[in-house]
């Protein structure tokens, strides 16, 4: 080629590879056609493209803090999938990030799960926290919904599982006040094969408590223990609201009663005072339902600060980013737990994760041992009693993708009632208090 040919043609290029890559800061840069970077894998995955989507707000209680948040990614070939982006105290957010993310999707092929999320965390050029997290796990819970349609397959076995051909361990919360309630839901227990139950701890501490409050709360830890008997694992959620100097006495004083975890025992942002409190226990720490993205679990990982990861599917990044918490923990020997208080998608998602790695340890649903109200409203949607366990074990869905047929119309019974914050309690002077 002559170099004046050669000068030329990169001439002839050079707006495209500005447009893909720009060498300068361009905070007011004319957007590229959507999806970015989709034209360089004509040919290749597959024909089924997303041709649109949809957000609808559900509120089962007009007065709940967590309305849930759901996505529908609709194709070219008919096929939808579904996906969970709700947030606790941040519905409206959540629903205009969703929005926000429309160019990322439209036009792209569901099979290509990991670019699609590296585009909208990468190109969002801020770092995710909760609202842009929670978006991004319900767009990657659909578009692997989508996947595992297209293939013909659940999203389990194309994550390499089931590990247990029985199904998911789980537990429910010990909805139980009293020594005479635990030990009529022992007996709940043993008929329905539950092998686990959570709790937590009564009041809210200073960060430096009483006598009277610490022993309060050590009573509740022993009677669980008394009431459930010693068969049933327990795990006790702190919830945060302990400071480190509280929650090293409560580690200590409770070692006897080989409880299965104690949850967040300080606030989750301070990662050196839970590596104190866990340096002080022989009780498994838990925490990371708070935490976004793989991104946000590394110090946790590296330092070893945790024995148990209990990252949300709904906040974390979806499948994809749980998938890569449970990837980066297994080395280090710590479980996966995931926390799961919100709707029945991200749940029936998570299951799917949980059946496929090998350090998984236990899943959390906020039910009690009797289905409640919004459990029989999931039914009346799925058409089977979703995360309700057998024999104390979550099923696994056989159908391709998530596992359930979903009619938009089921929610017209429950219109969006908008955003509800979330609990906000005091100590008696008035100050902030955690719960």
């Amino acid at each position: 080629m002559r170099r004046r040919e050669f000068f030329s043609g990169m001439l002839g290029a050079a707006p495209a590879a500005r447009a893909a890559s720009p060498l300068w800061c361009g905070c007011a840069m004319m957007p590229a056609q959507a999806p970015v970077g989709a034209e360089a894998f004509v040919g290749l995955g597959s024909k089924v493209r997303v041709t649109g989507m949809k957000v609808f707000g559900v509120s089962i209680d007009p007065k709940s803090d967590r309305p849930y948040v759901f996505v529908k990614l609709e194709t070219n070939e008919g096929l939808v999938g579904w996906g969970e982006a709700t947030l606790e105290g941040k519905a409206g957010a959540v629903i205009a990030c969703l929005n926000d993310f429309r160019d990322f999707i439209i036009g792209a092929d569901p099979i290509q799960v990991e670019h699609h999320w590296q585009s909208m965390y990468v190109h969002s050029f801020y770092r995710a926290g909760p609202v842009m997290g929670s978006a991004i796990s319900g767009i990657d819970q659909a578009l692997w919904d989508l996947r595992g349609k297209i293939l013909g397959l659940p999203v389990y076995r194309l994550l390499g599982g089931p590990f247990d051909p029985r199904g998911v361990r789980g537990y429910y919360h010990a909805r139980a006040r009293n020594l005479e309630e635990l030990r009529e839901l022992r007996g709940k227990a043993v008929q329905l094969g539950i092998t686990c139950f959570k709790s937590g701890i009564p009041g809210y501490y200073e960060w430096i408590e009483t006598h009277e409050k610490i022993s309060r709360a050590v009573k509740w830890m022993e009677t669980l223990r008394e009431g459930l008997g010693p068969d049933i694992d327990i795990g006790v959620d702190f919830h945060a609201k302990t400071s480190p100097a509280v929650a090293c006495i409560l580690v200590k004083e409770v070692e006897p009663l080989n409880l299965l975890f104690i949850e967040e025992p300080c606030p989750p942002e301070n990662v050196k005072a839970m590596a104190r409190i866990a340096r002080r226990s022989t009780t498994p720490i838990a925490t990371g339902e708070r935490l976004v993205a793989h991104y946000g679990c590394q110090q946790l990982i590296e330092m070893g600060v945790a024995d148990i990861l209990q990252v949300d599917i709904n906040h974390v990044g979806g499948i994809t980013a749980l998938s890569k918490v449970a990837a980066m923990a297994e080395p280090s020997g710590i479980a996966i737990a995931p926390h799961a208080c919100e709707g029945p998608i991200g749940a029936i998602a998570t299951l799917h994760v949980d059946a496929a790695i090998p350090n998984f340890l236990v899943q959390e649903i906020c039910s009690g041992a009797e289905p409640g109200p919004q459990e029989k409203v999931w039914e009346e949607w799925l058409g089977f009693p979703a995360m309700r366990m057998v024999d104390g074990r979550f099923p696994l869905p056989e159908k391709p993708g998530l596992g359930f047929d979903l009619h938009e119309d089921a929610f017209k019974k429950y219109p969006f009632a908008g955003t509800r914050p979330m609990a906000r309690v005091f100590h008696e002077d008035g100050s902030v208090a955690a719960w």
